[in-house]
């Protein structure tokens, strides 16, 4: 078990998400950095499904009532398990009484803790995300709050010396736009061709209208050629509409199932991770692919976290990930 010492209201039990359910107006949810929760598991041994914590308001403590075996991954959250400071993407393992501390992230914006064994909430449609907006699912249907007691899935800890792999990929340079990359969406050609110029070639702020439902972005206004009127119609995360205000929104982890303004583009699940852990303030370029590379993104992401499942089977054994010392 562990207990949750300070945290708040946005920090929650996420997993993989809960696909399927878009039809009866249900939010995928998850994790809305699915790459870091992934090589988080993955450097445990754990199964793809298993829930971490998603942490995105800081200071976070929590207090450790049983061995266990953790991992950290996302953001670089400055931790440190009683005194002892830990590195980013690491594996580790905590005695019962310790406590774990995140700071504010130096890199990135959300951290996630996994576990062995995973966290053990009831699944609701298959999942233990949970949704905020509906209030169900993860911890009691809501973010975590102090005193909450967390229970722990069954695993055999057998201690083993600290380690930490990465899958070599990054947000990108820090202060030069983060490369996201699109495919064009269903009403791409309804815009103005200067608009559509402006999505490709200028830099897009993200502005502080930002939460797990979307991100607003600030930048160059995108109209259409002539006005026109749509029936609400399926969403997901990574459609980039276009309100008539015409600054773009990019639907995100807790997206609405529906929506009536204009796609002016899609990006590629390979990248969502990007995009949750672009800081506020940050700037954004657009890349356009086609269907067959935002696939072939999707397989090398995939192949790297093989490797990395390998590589937290033999610690450092041969792996083209980059092992952290």
């Amino acid at each position: 078990m562990i207990e949750i010492l300070s945290s708040g209201a946005l920090n929650t039990v996420q997993d993989a998400g809960r696909p399927g359910f878009l039809r009866f107006g249900v939010s995928t949810s998850g994790a809305m950095d699915r790459l870091a929760l992934a090589c988080g598991n993955a450097l445990l041994g754990n199964d793809d499904a298993l829930a971490g914590l998603e942490i995105v308001v800081f200071p976070f403590r929590l207090r450790i009532h049983r061995d266990c075996r953790l991992a950290l991954t996302g953001a670089d959250c400055q931790a440190h398990l009683d005194k002892a400071e830990l590195p980013p993407d690491w594996v580790f393992d905590a005695k019962a009484g310790q406590t774990l501390v995140l700071k504010a992230p130096r890199r990135g914006v959300r951290a996630y803790l996994c576990v062995a064994g995973g966290i053990d909430v009831p699944r609701v449609m298959g999942s233990q995300a949970t949704d905020l907006k509906s209030g169900f699912g993860g911890f009691e249907g809501r973010g975590l709050l102090r005193g909450d007691r967390l229970a722990l899935g069954a695993s055999s800890p057998t201690p083993r010396p600290a380690f930490g792999a990465t899958l070599g990929v990054g947000p990108g340079e820090p202060g030069t736009p983060i490369a996201i990359r699109v495919m064009p969406g269903a009403e791409h050609s309804d815009f103005e061709p200067a608009a559509r110029s402006a999505f490709f070639s200028q830099p897009w702020t993200l502005s502080p209208q930002t939460n797990r439902m979307g991100m607003r972005l600030e930048g160059p206004l995108l109209h259409l050629q002539q006005p026109r009127e749509l029936l609400s119609h399926g969403i997901l995360p990574g459609t980039v509409q276009v309100p008539p205000a015409g600054q773009p929104i990019i639907q995100l982890a807790d997206a609405n199932t529906c929506g009536g303004y204009p796609k002016i583009a899609h990006v590629i699940d390979a990248d969502l991770w990007r995009l949750a852990q672009a800081p506020i303030g940050s700037q954004l370029r657009f890349i356009e692919v086609d269907h067959a590379a935002a696939l072939a993104a999707d397989r090398q992401l995939e192949e790297q976290l093989a490797r990395l499942r390998t590589t937290s089977l033999t610690f450092y054994g041969a792996c083209s990930c980059q092992p952290q010392p």
